[in-house]
């Protein structure tokens, strides 16, 4: 039974894993201890992810032989570009249906603080940025992982080939950590599934089912037109089996864990698998764990609409187009964990006069509907990483004359 298990693929077992979970939480709601599998399986990825991130990063850089620095350019672009669409999307999508909610009742002020202004949430990233490394580590502060794995990597191009074979061997053990962790996701997402199903209730779907429609339209847009319209304009190749594989094996994956950094074990594989530059894939991923956010984009972008329109603000275009810019940035300062966006929505409320607290009880209104927001948007947030990683490699292939794996 063990061999056949382990002979179907990867997805196979994710999606069986999430029947079990799904019939068990409808079945036997109160057994609580099969929760405990996809708490363990999320703590296990977030543990060891800052660890990769790090050790992958700084040995990619020790070791590279250069000639990335185009591709690093088209992924960023890709990245930032992306994020603006899904917030403009966001914006057409609630200016052809606003949405106006309840608000009476609903405390979520406390044990929440939101950032003020534009440059608060600067003067935090660059605080980020300079954190302790050891810190940052243990606190999972990717912006500081990320510039400290940056500065170890370039200085360590000088050093030694053994130094540089030990880095190098270093990353294969953790991501060999990495791969055993990920074998257990079927078990994990068991566990995630039965929480779901077992602890939310009908709410979602009945007092806030009109924003829930609202958010759900606007990622699939992005998800499965306007990401589509980018790769395919910029490869000049049909971009939908690229996404698709993306989306299910990546996005499915992020889904359940809710969570960009947890899910980036999973877009190495995913990169690994497409036969893409390790060199590149192994700072673009983390990177875009961090400032490609699409979901986070149409979250910000629709809450801060959907109170406007409750307060009765008057919105204009150019006020829409600003929130759309507001919302890119913003995003892109969002943390990799799950309900790290909806923090930010007050920023965007801001530019419609609408007062915090107000803005506090439309968060509530998030952390009520997070079971699909989150997870959606997390799935767009980390299926992207890798759609636009390929992207631009496949772009340099083409200019090659080399063909395309899809």
């Amino acid at each position: 039974m063990i061999k056949k298990w382990n002979s179907l693929s990867l997805i196979v077992r994710i999606l069986i894993g999430l029947v079990i979970g799904a019939i068990l939480g409808l079945a036997v709601p109160n057994f609580r201890a099969i929760a405990v599998l996809g708490t363990l399986f999320v703590g296990a990825l977030k543990a060891i992810a800052p660890l990769l991130v790090f050790v992958l990063v700084a040995s990619s850089l020790a070791n590279a032989k250069g000639g990335n620095m185009s591709k690093f350019r088209t992924v960023i672009f890709l990245y930032l570009f992306s994020t603006l669409c899904a917030a403009v999307v966001a914006v057409l999508v609630n200016f052809i249906h606003p949405v106006t909610i309840t608000l009476a009742g609903i405390d979520a002020s406390q044990g929440y603080t939101a950032p003020g202004s534009m440059s608060e949430i600067i003067m935090n990233l660059l605080m980020s940025i300079i954190d302790n490394p050891v810190k940052a580590l243990a606190n999972a502060n990717y912006i500081g992982i990320l510039f400290w794995a940056v500065i170890f990597g370039l200085a360590l191009k000088m050093a030694g080939e053994g130094t540089k074979k030990i880095m190098e061997d270093l990353a294969d053990g953790v991501s060999k950590v990495v791969r055993w962790v990920i074998s257990c996701a079927p078990f994990g997402i068991l566990g995630l599934v039965f929480d779901a199903v077992s602890s939310s209730g009908l709410e979602i779907f009945t007092t806030y089912g009109e924003l829930v429609v609202v958010l759900v339209v606007s990622m699939l847009l992005v998800a499965l037109v306007v990401n589509p319209l980018i790769v395919g304009i910029t490869l000049r190749h049909n971009p939908y089996p690229l996404i698709f594989k993306c989306i299910r094996q990546s996005g499915v994956t992020a889904f359940f864990t809710r969570s960009s950094a947890a899910n980036i074990p999973v877009n190495m594989e995913l990169c690994k698998e497409l036969g893409l530059d390790e060199d590149m894939y192994s700072v673009s991923i983390p990177l875009g764990s961090t400032i490609n956010m699409d979901g986070a984009a149409a979250v910000i972008t629709t809450f801060a609409l959907c109170a406007a329109y409750t307060a009765g603000a008057e919105i204009t275009l150019p006020m829409a187009i600003l929130l759309s810019v507001v919302a890119t940035f913003s995003a892109c300062g969002t943390s990799g964990v799950a309900g790290g966006s909806l923090l930010l929505v007050p920023l965007g409320c801001s530019l419609f006069g609408i007062s915090n607290d107000v803005a506090m009880q439309i968060v509530g209104v998030g952390f009520i509907v997070s079971v699909i927001q989150d997870s959606l948007e997390t799935a767009l947030n980390s299926s992207g990483d890798v759609i636009f990683t390929a992207t631009a490699e496949f772009l340099e292939w083409k200019k090659e004359g080399k063909k395309l794996p899809l």
